[in-house]
């Protein structure tokens, strides 16, 4: 088997493990460091498909800024003990998970990749597409309207948030 098949399926089981462990946590703050593995997991998996420009925005903008958005919330919030709750639900849960265990080995058989289906058979343009370098390029060629008409509706939107902000003397 590749190596980058093996590497693959050691991340999307650190994955899988993540998002099933934040899902269960009682602690919310446990959970949401538990996302944030799994958007680093995520990251790891763009890299592997050659899109770095994807991965650096994912573990800048999600495992970043809304990270710390969703913890500050959280602890605003203060949720207090979350003992309390009640148990009833455990066999539920239990066969759900078994369920949803089920549908992830049928989409997985399904998709071929238990069989060694490599990322190595990716095309060269389709490795170049992912980097910063081709997506600065077609921003700033091809798409330099809608980017020039895009920071100019956020410059005013900035302006109107000081003027608005602004105290009145």
């Amino acid at each position: 088997m590749n190596f980058e098949v093996i590497f693959f399926f050691l991340i999307a089981a650190s994955a899988i493990a993540s998002a099933i462990l934040m899902v269960t946590q009682r602690n919310p703050i446990k959970g949401v460091l538990f996302l944030i593995v799994n958007f680093f997991c995520l990251a790891l998996i763009y890299l592997i498909l050659h899109a770095q420009f994807i991965a650096i925005i994912q573990i800048l903008v999600y495992a970043g800024a809304i990270m710390v958005l969703f913890l500050f919330v959280i602890m605003l919030l203060n949720l207090g003990d979350e003992t309390k709750l009640v148990e009833k639900m455990s066999y539920k849960k239990s066969i759900a998970s078994i369920l949803s265990g089920v549908v992830l080995l049928e989409i997985m058989i399904g998709l071929g990749l238990p069989f060694g289906v490599g990322f190595s058979a990716m095309n060269s343009k389709a490795i170049e597409i992912g980097t910063v370098e081709s997506i600065g390029k077609s921003l700033y060629t091809e798409f330099i309207l809608p980017f020039e008409i895009t920071s100019m509706l956020l410059l005013a939107a900035i302006v109107g948030v000081i003027v608005l902000a602004k105290k009145k003397f």
